[in-house]
Parts: C-alpha cells; sequence; structure tokens
C-alpha cells in the first residue's frame, strides 16, 4: 500500500529518496523549518520538532544545517518563509491524489505540480474534489522491538488516542488531529521513543485500478516526490509491494 499508510509509503520509498541526497537534505530541512516556526525553536517544549531533528539526524543531515534551520524558522535569523499547502488532483484511472507542501512560492509550487500531473497522466482539482475520500488524522509510530504493547497502549490513550495497532514491524498509534502532541508527550513521557509523528491522511473511499494504471500512478507519484516542495504524498488506493519494488 502506498500513501495509504505513512509508514509503509516512507519504508518503502526511503531507498529512493535517500539516492537523491541533496532533495532529501532540503525536505528535512524544510520540516524543521515549519515544526520551529509552529512550536518554537525548543525541542524539549516542541515533540514535532524533536521528530523532525531526529529524523534529520538519522539521514545523516549535517549538525549546523539543523540548527540553522531551527533559527531560521524560530525567526532568529533571515530566510525564507515557508507555509504548508495541500493540493488535489486525480491521477490514472480515477485514483485520487492529496499532496502536502511546503513553500515560499505558491506559483512556483502549483506550475510544478502541474506539470508533474500533466506529464503522467493526471490533472490537479479544485480543493475539496478529493479530500472527501480521506480522513485526516495524527499518527505515531513506535518501534516494535522491546516494548510492551500494554504500557504503550496505556500511554497512548492517557494521551487521548483512537487506536494502537500493530504493523510492520512497528506500533501505530492513531489520534485526532489536535490530540497528536499531546499524545506524542505522553508516550514519550512513559519511556517509548517516536520514529515518526505527523499529521496524516487515511483513505476512506478505495479506487480499484488495474495493475496497469497502478504503474502509472507509480511513476506519477515518483515525479511528485521529487519535487523539493512536496513533503508527502496520500492516494487513495492499494499497491502491492511487488509493484513498489519493481518501479
Amino acid at each position: 500500500m502506498a500513501g495509504h499508510s505513512k509508514w509503509k509509503n516512507i519504508r518503502i520509498r526511503k531507498g529512493k529518496q535517500d539516492a537523491i541526497r541533496g532533495k532529501l537534505f532540503t525536505k528535512l530541512a524544510r520540516e524543521i523549518i515549519v515544526a520551529a516556526k509552529l512550536g518554537g525553536g525548543d525541542p524539549e517544549k516542541n515533540p514535532r520538532l524533536r521528530v523532525a531533528i531526529e529524523k534529520a539526524k538519522e539521514s545523516s543531515l549535517p549538525k549546523e544545517n539543523i540548527e540553522r534551520a531551527i533559527a531560521r524558522g524560530s525567526g532568529q535569523v533571515e530566510g525564507a518563509d515557508y507555509e504548508e499547502i495541500t493540493y488535489e488532483g486525480v491521477g490514472p484511472g480515477g485514483v485520487a491524489f492529496m499532496v502536502e507542501c511546503y513553500s515560499e512560492n505558491r506559483n512556483r509550487t502549483v506550475s510544478d505540480l502541474r506539470h508533474a500531473f500533466s506529464k503522467n497522466g493526471g490533472e490537479m482539482s479544485p480543493n475539496g474534489s478529493v479530500a472527501w475520500q480521506f480522513k485526516r488524522c495524527g499518527q505515531i509510530v513506535v518501534l516494535a522491538d522491546g516494548v510492551d504493547e500494554d504500557e504503550l497502549t496505556m500511554a497512548a490513550l492517557e494521551g487521548g488516542a483512537e487506536d494502537v495497532r500493530p504493523e510492520d514491524g512497528a506500533f501505530i498509534i492513531e489520534t485526532a488531529p489536535e490530540s497528536l502532541h499531546t499524545c506524542l508527550v505522553e508516550v514519550e513521557k512513559a519511556g517509548f521513543s517516536a520514529k515518526e509523528a505527523d499529521l496524516t491522511r487515511i483513505p476512506t473511499n478505495h479506487a480499484d485500478l488495474s495493475e496497469d494504471d497502478m504503474r502509472k500512478t507509480i511513476r506519477l507519484m515518483d515525479a511528485i516526490d521529487d519535487l523539493d516542495d512536496v513533503k508527502e504524498t496520500f492516494i487513495n488506493v492499494d499497491i502491492p509491494e511487488s509493484l513498489l519494488q519493481e518501479a
């Protein structure tokens, strides 16, 4: 499943992103900038920033880049003013796309996205045209190794979690959007470390595609994910891992 489960999406596509280190570093730095802008530059008081920094360190983003991104986001130094924007589109076979971006130039971002869609059998669509096919929620990923499921579940529920389930060697904690950071604080307070923590979109209405359209959808996803301004892409179709791995 691609775009359906954020954890699977990250795991499957990480190798491709790592191969383009410059683009990966750009996206990691923008996440830090936006996290610091929204919640302040102190990672001890800003769970989203703390997770963003950990992701950056795991991908070997240099320490000075991390510090510069925090300073820019918290307003200590001048820099581009990134904002979070979500765009919608329709791909091959009618699959719905939700594309989350960090941008300091909306015109450039829209132009790049429109080109990616049109070149790969899709088209951008008006706001609200496909968003109804997704549920907006918070998601926290805790690696399962050495974790007591009952203790984690209790901590997550204490923080307002709606669901805790095992998936692909990890526990996925689902929350209401407004409860994400409260839940993350409770989970970490209980001694658990989050691998991922972010808002996500879970499909509630699934498209049924032919194998040919699935391959076209993968090409479109790759074209979109290659754009510097794109943070995350979500689709409403289940794609077998075998097709993802061969892409």
